[in-house]
């Protein structure tokens, strides 16, 4: 078969591969049906992330027909479609009892390499390194999906496919990043990073009864997005001293919860971007954190700093005492996205939310590398790219 494969920082080639197979009792194979490049897939695509391997096969978030299940799988037969969630997680664990998927015990075959740089590990991840779990990914024509059982949600006829593809990450992260703000009547939120993450954090704070969300970025297109799809304050950072403008929007008051989901990878003008860009070149830094700092000192006291933004390791230059007097609430974490994916399909089935307007480009599989230099680079306005393994005009609605 076909799949996206990682071949060194910032190559990536559409290679043939084997096609998986069942091997466990509690395995399904699903044939692709569409699979979207993620932003945390970039930090793979610029080298980011440690235990990457040549010939690894990319992509958490996917979807498609079940074509083959485990004896043990009693939930999804041959012909559902589904969509997969990019957490992997057993059903069974202390954690995964709690809803926590994300921390799943029994998920990540290499726990023990994770281990050494986290203390424990989290769930393994499809198409994420090595380090969580080694995986491959669904940028293919067929994946092998673990504990089939637990993840992967029926979608009902009537729905296209990306109505729902985005259930497998960037809605619930979204959602999640929103939900964990505790946003009360009243309250403003402010977003940094106008992504696909950013854009359904922005519509979940609205969802979640925040009175005014405020949308930071540099990127004009993003911005009109934003403002578009959740009635936003759009804050252009190339532009306005973002610190002050939030002053000026909150009456001085601060923004009752920051979002940060832009993540290691942050870009910025101020001298502590610019400290960053250096001390990650020369390896001294494996995160840049300038979002993060600036969401810390620009939210109101008493307030909340999410982060759906991936992190990978060290960052440098944490503001713990700002955080600390303010009495800040800082929460972060994967997404647990089983949790979530319910309840989301049930607001697209009711017209609460119509999660496409994300998609900006589709584009076959063999073009996947164009793909990926298209969305790192943002040329031709590129927000999200949805792949598909079948040939375009073949594929179902």
């Amino acid at each position: 078969m076909r799949a996206v494969c990682w071949q060194g920082k910032g190559k990536v080639g559409v290679e043939e591969v084997r096609e998986p197979r069942i091997l466990d009792a509690r395995d399904a194979i699903v044939k692709i049906s569409s699979t979207a490049i993620c932003g945390s897939d970039l930090h793979l695509y610029d080298g980011y992330m440690p235990t990457m391997e040549a010939g690894d096969i990319l992509g958490h978030e996917f979807m498609g027909e079940v074509v083959e299940v485990g004896r043990e799988v009693k939930h999804l037969g041959v012909g559902d479609r589904v969509v997969v969630p990019f957490p992997i997680a057993c059903g069974r664990c202390a954690f995964c009892r709690r809803g926590e998927f994300a921390l799943c015990d029994n998920s990540n075959p290499n726990a023990a390499l994770a281990e050494q740089l986290y203390g424990y590990s989290s769930a393994g991840i499809f198409g994420y390194s090595h380090l969580l779990g080694g995986f491959a990914g669904g940028q293919a024509e067929y994946a092998r999906v673990p504990f089939a059982d637990v993840g992967p949600i029926k979608i009902p006829a009537g729905l296209r496919d990306e109505q729902v593809l985005f259930l497998s990450d960037v809605l619930p992260t979204g959602y999640m990043a929103a939900e964990q703000c505790a946003i009360q009547p009243g309250a403003t939120v402010a977003v940094w990073g106008c992504g696909p993450v950013g854009q359904f954090a922005l519509l979940s704070a609205r969802l979640l009864g925040a009175e005014r969300v405020i949308a930071i970025d540099r990127f004009p297109d993003r911005l009109e997005r934003a403002r578009a799809h959740s009635f936003a304050v759009a804050l252009n950072y190339d532009e306005v001293d973002i610190p002050g403008a939030l002053r000026d929007i909150t009456a001085g008051r601060g923004p009752e919860a920051c979002i940060d989901a832009v993540g290691l990878e942050a870009h910025g003008t101020t001298v502590g971007a610019m400290y960053d860009r250096v001390k990650q070149a020369l390896g001294l830094e494996m995160d840049r954190a300038n979002v993060l700092r600036q969401a810390i000192q620009t939210c109101g006291k008493g307030g909340v700093v999410s982060t759906p933004g991936v992190y990978a390791g060290w960052i440098d230059s944490f503001p713990f005492g700002t955080a600390f007097n303010k009495s800040l609430r800082l929460v972060h974490g994967q997404t647990h996205v089983q949790r979530y994916m319910a309840p989301l399909l049930d607001r697209i089935q009711n017209n609460e939310i119509d999660p496409s307007f994300i998609v900006t480009h589709r584009m076959p599989l063999d073009e996947a590398p164009r793909a990926y230099q298209m969305f790192r680079d943002k040329q031709d306005k590129c927000l999200k790219v949805v792949l598909s393994p079948e040939p375009m005009h073949l594929q179902a609605a």
